[in-house]
Protein backbone atom coordinates (compact mmCIF):
# COMPACT_ATOMS: atom_id res chain seq x y z
CA UNK A 1 0.00 0.00 0.00
CA UNK A 2 1.38 3.38 -1.03
CA UNK A 3 1.60 5.99 1.69
CA UNK A 4 2.85 9.54 1.20
CA UNK A 5 2.86 11.55 4.41
CA UNK A 6 3.46 15.28 4.08
CA UNK A 7 4.56 17.52 6.94
CA UNK A 8 5.97 20.97 7.48
CA UNK A 9 3.07 23.11 6.40
CA UNK A 10 1.78 26.00 8.47
CA UNK A 11 1.26 29.72 8.71
CA UNK A 12 4.10 32.03 7.74
CA UNK A 13 4.44 35.71 6.94
CA UNK A 14 5.20 36.87 3.44
CA UNK A 15 8.91 36.72 2.80
CA UNK A 16 9.34 33.83 5.19
CA UNK A 17 10.34 30.22 4.60
CA UNK A 18 8.98 26.75 5.15
CA UNK A 19 10.31 23.29 4.38
CA UNK A 20 7.87 20.59 3.42
CA UNK A 21 8.74 16.92 3.84
CA UNK A 22 7.14 13.85 2.36
CA UNK A 23 7.89 10.40 3.73
CA UNK A 24 7.07 7.66 1.25
CA UNK A 25 6.37 3.98 1.73
CA UNK A 26 5.02 1.27 -0.53
CA UNK A 27 6.79 2.69 -3.61
CA UNK A 28 10.22 1.79 -5.00
CA UNK A 29 11.50 5.17 -3.82
CA UNK A 30 15.01 4.87 -5.20
CA UNK A 31 13.68 4.56 -8.76
CA UNK A 32 10.61 6.80 -8.49
CA UNK A 33 10.36 10.41 -9.55
CA UNK A 34 8.81 12.52 -6.81
CA UNK A 35 7.18 15.89 -6.84
CA UNK A 36 4.74 18.45 -5.51
CA UNK A 37 1.49 19.89 -6.76
CA UNK A 38 -0.62 22.52 -5.03
CA UNK A 39 -4.20 23.67 -5.05
CA UNK A 40 -5.35 27.06 -3.88
CA UNK A 41 -8.97 27.73 -2.89
CA UNK A 42 -11.15 28.04 -5.97
CA UNK A 43 -8.31 27.21 -8.33
CA UNK A 44 -7.19 24.18 -10.29
CA UNK A 45 -4.34 22.00 -9.14
CA UNK A 46 -1.01 23.17 -10.45
CA UNK A 47 2.38 21.59 -10.81
CA UNK A 48 5.02 22.99 -8.46
CA UNK A 49 8.16 20.90 -8.80
CA UNK A 50 9.49 17.43 -9.46
CA UNK A 51 12.76 15.57 -9.09
CA UNK A 52 13.95 12.56 -11.03
CA UNK A 53 14.71 9.24 -9.43
CA UNK A 54 18.44 9.95 -9.20
CA UNK A 55 18.01 13.48 -7.94
CA UNK A 56 19.98 14.94 -10.83
CA UNK A 57 16.98 16.28 -12.76
CA UNK A 58 14.61 18.85 -11.34
CA UNK A 59 11.71 20.86 -12.75
CA UNK A 60 9.96 23.92 -11.38
CA UNK A 61 6.91 25.92 -12.26
CA UNK A 62 7.83 29.40 -13.45
CA UNK A 63 5.94 30.87 -10.49
CA UNK A 64 8.30 29.25 -7.96
CA UNK A 65 11.57 29.11 -9.88
CA UNK A 66 14.38 30.70 -7.91
CA UNK A 67 12.42 30.57 -4.64
CA UNK A 68 11.68 26.86 -4.14
CA UNK A 69 14.15 23.98 -4.09
CA UNK A 70 13.25 20.32 -4.31
CA UNK A 71 15.55 17.61 -2.99
CA UNK A 72 15.41 13.98 -1.97
CA UNK A 73 17.11 11.64 0.48
CA UNK A 74 16.84 8.13 -0.92
CA UNK A 75 18.23 6.65 2.30
CA UNK A 76 15.24 8.10 4.19
CA UNK A 77 12.62 7.67 1.43
CA UNK A 78 11.87 11.36 1.83
CA UNK A 79 11.48 14.26 -0.55
CA UNK A 80 11.68 17.88 0.52
CA UNK A 81 10.48 21.22 -0.77
CA UNK A 82 12.33 24.23 0.61
CA UNK A 83 10.19 27.30 0.07
CA UNK A 84 11.79 30.71 0.48
CA UNK A 85 10.55 34.24 -0.13
CA UNK A 86 7.00 33.06 0.24
CA UNK A 87 4.21 35.14 -1.20
CA UNK A 88 0.51 35.27 -0.42
CA UNK A 89 -0.16 33.60 -3.77
CA UNK A 90 1.74 30.53 -2.55
CA UNK A 91 -1.11 29.85 -0.13
CA UNK A 92 -2.47 26.41 -1.01
CA UNK A 93 -2.68 22.80 -0.01
CA UNK A 94 0.56 21.15 -1.12
CA UNK A 95 0.46 17.54 -2.24
CA UNK A 96 3.32 15.09 -2.50
CA UNK A 97 3.34 12.92 -5.62
CA UNK A 98 5.17 9.66 -6.33
CA UNK A 99 5.54 8.28 -9.83
CA UNK A 100 3.83 4.98 -10.57
CA UNK A 101 6.54 3.88 -12.97
CA UNK A 102 10.24 3.64 -12.33
CA UNK A 103 12.97 5.73 -13.90
CA UNK A 104 10.76 8.59 -14.97
CA UNK A 105 12.14 12.09 -14.59
CA UNK A 106 8.96 13.85 -13.54
CA UNK A 107 5.53 13.24 -12.04
CA UNK A 108 2.02 13.79 -13.31
CA UNK A 109 -1.49 14.02 -11.93
CA UNK A 110 -1.97 10.32 -12.69
CA UNK A 111 0.60 9.27 -10.11
CA UNK A 112 0.20 8.51 -6.39
CA UNK A 113 -0.95 11.41 -4.19
CA UNK A 114 -0.55 12.20 -0.50
CA UNK A 115 -3.24 13.79 1.65
CA UNK A 116 -1.75 17.25 1.47
CA UNK A 117 -0.46 19.85 3.90
CA UNK A 118 -1.77 23.39 4.21
CA UNK A 119 0.55 26.32 3.60
CA UNK A 120 -0.80 29.75 4.45
CA UNK A 121 1.19 32.89 3.73
CA UNK A 122 -0.06 36.05 5.37
CA UNK A 123 0.65 39.41 3.78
Amino acid sequence: QVQLVESGGGLVQAGGSLRLSCAASGVPFNTAAMGWFRQAPGKDREFVSSIGWSGRTTYYADSVKGRFTISRDNAKNTVYLQMNSLKSEDTAVYYCIAARKSYFLRVSEDDYWGQGTQVTVSS
